[in-house]
C-alpha cells in the first residue's frame, strides 16, 4: 500500500457509500501514541485534523451532536512502544536520557530530529563563511631547467612560498611553469619529475596550476630509453641516443628509476605556451617555427612526430631544440625574437636552455668548470632589446636555480 492512498482499483473513483455513525469520528486534535487501544493505523495519513478516510481533498462531513457523556477519572498514561519495522531502517532506539517527546511516535517516514527544545523554541542556524577563490588567474611564476637539482628547486619554491615544509603545495590559485629540463647532470632527475607530478595535481585541486614545457633532455631521455643504442643519422654522422645521453650528463640512477609514467607525461608536455603576453619556451631558437604558424599547431606536430616512435624524427626533434643563442646577438637577435612572436603573439619570449654565464659571454662550460664565478647570476637575464627574458640561472655549473614571478619590473 502507498503511503498516504486509497486502495482503489486502477481507473475507479471512490465507491458510492452511505455514511454511517462509524464514520463520524470525533477530530483527533492530540496525537495518540502508537500502540494505546483505538489508535489510528500508523498508514493512515491525518488531513487537518481529520483522517483521511474520504481521500485527499474530500469534504470532511459534518458532526453530530454527542450528548455530554459522563467524566471518566484520568487513566495512567500508557508506557511508550518501540516503533514498528525493521529498527536498522527506523533508526536507533532511543537510549537513556534521550526518550522522545511526550505525544512523539517515531515512524519510519520522519526525518532526522535537529532538536529538542521545547514549545516555542527556534532552530538557531548560524552562518560560517566559505573561503571564496580570488576572481581571476593568480600571479604566474616561471622555473629554469632544474637538472636533477631537487634540493635546491625545492629550497627556492619554498622561498616563494608556493610549498609549504611537507612540499606540498600552498600557493593558493597561482601559476606555475617549468621551462624543461627537468632531469641530467644533477642527482636526482626523477625525483624532481615525481615533486611537479605531484605539486601538478595538488595545484589543480587548490584552484591554481603547475604545468611543464618540454626541453630537450626531455627528448633525449625519451629517445635513450626507447631506441638505446639504435644508429641515428646525425650531421655529424652516426650517433645514439645511448651515448648522446650519457655526454650530456644522464645519471644511470635515473635511468634505473625511469618508469613508464614518467615517460607517458613527458611525451605528453607541450613545447610552447603563451599566458600573460609571455610566449614560455624551452630552448632560445627559432627553431619552433618549422612545426606550425600557432602555439595549438607547434604543439600538436610536436606530439604527432613523437607519437610515430621512430627513432630517426625524434633526434631531429631533438637536434633542433638544441640549438640555442638565436636572440643573443645584438643585431639579429631582436629581430629573431620578434619573427616568432610576430607569429605566436606575446611582447616577450621567457626561456631556458642557455645558462645566462654562456649569454653573458663568460667563461664556463657546462660540465662544472666554476672559473666564471657563480655569483654573476642574481636573476633572469633580460636582452635582445627588452624582448627576451633567460631563465637558467646556470645551476649545473654552481649557478643559480630560478623561480621567478612575472612580469618582471624592470
Amino acid at each position: 500500500m502507498v503511503e498516504g492512498s486509497m486502495t482503489q482499483g486502477a481507473g475507479q473513483g471512490p465507491a458510492m457509500r452511505t455514511e454511517t455513525l462509524r464514520d463520524f469520528r470525533v477530530p483527533v486534535t492530540e496525537p495518540v501514541p502508537y500502540g494505546v487501544p483505538g489508535a489510528l493505523p500508523e498508514e493512515a495519513p491525518v488531513y487537518g485534523e481529520y483522517p483521511a478516510y474520504y481521500g485527499e481533498g474530500s469534504p470532511v462531513p459534518p458532526q453530530p451532536s454527542v450528548p455530554p457523556q459522563p467524566s471518566v477519572p484520568p487513566q495512567p498514561s500508557a508506557p511508550p512502544q518501540p516503533p514498528m519495522g525493521d529498527p536498522a531502517a527506523d533508526g536507533p532506539a532511543p537510549v537513556d536520557g534521550d526518550e522522545f517527546d511526550e505525544g512523539y511516535t517515531p515512524t519510519h517516514r520522519d526525518l532526522p530530529i535537529i532538536g529538542r527544545g521545547g514549545p516555542g523554541d527556534t532552530v538557531q542556524v548560524q552562518y560560517v563563511p566559505q573561503e571564496s577563490p580570488a576572481a581571476g588567474p593568480g600571479p604566474l611564476y616561471v622555473v629554469g631547467d632544474v637538472h636533477g637539482y631537487l634540493d635546491e628547486l625545492v629550497h627556492e619554491l619554498q622561498a616563494q612560498g608556493l610549498i609549504d615544509a611537507d612540499r606540498r603545495w600552498s600557493a593558493g590559485n597561482a601559476r606555475l611553469w617549468f621551462l624543461g629540463d627537468f632531469t641530467d647532470r644533477g642527482p636526482d632527475g626523477i625525483g624532481v619529475i615525481d615533486l611537479v607530478m605531484r605539486l601538478s595535481a595538488e595545484a589543480a585541486a587548490a584552484g591554481g596550476y603547475c604545468k611543464a614545457l618540454m626541453g630537450n633532455h626531455e627528448l633525449l631521455l625519451i629517445g635513450a630509453k626507447r631506441f638505446g643504442d639504435t644508429p641515428v643519422a646525425s650531421g655529424a654522422g652516426t650517433a645514439t641516443f645511448q651515448a648522446a645521453w650519457l655526454l650530456n650528463g644522464g645519471q644511470r640512477t635515473d635511468m634505473e628509476r625511469l618508469e613508464d609514467v614518467h615517460l607517458q607525461w613527458m611525451q605528453r608536455l607541450d613545447a610552447a605556451v603563451l599566458e600573460d603576453g609571455h610566449l614560455l619556451l624551452h630552448s632560445d631558437t627559432t627553431a619552433y617555427l618549422d612545426y606550425g604558424d600557432s602555439v595549438e599547431d607547434v604543439n600538436d606536430t610536436i606530439h604527432e612526430l613523437l607519437n610515430r616512435n621512430d627513432a630517426d624524427i625524434t633526434w631531429d626533434l631533438f637536434r633542433k631544440f638544441t640549438k640555442r643563442f638565436a636572440f643573443r646577438d645584438e643585431e639579429t637577435g631582436p629581430q629573431a625574437v620578434r619573427e616568432l612572436l610576430d607569429t605566436y603573439g606575446g611582447g616577450r619570449v621567457v626561456h631556458g636552455h642557455s645558462p645566462i654565464p654562456y649569454l653573458l659571454g663568460e667563461v664556463g662550460t657546462e660540465d662544472g668548470d666554476e672559473t666564471r664565478g657563480p655569483e654573476a647570476v642574481n636573476g633572469p637575464h633580460v636582452y635582445a632589446e627588452g624582448l627576451a627574458i633567460a631563465m637558467d640561472g646556470g645551476v649545473t655549473m654552481a649557478g643559480k636555480l630560478l623561480v621567478v614571478q612575472l612580469p618582471l619590473n624592470d
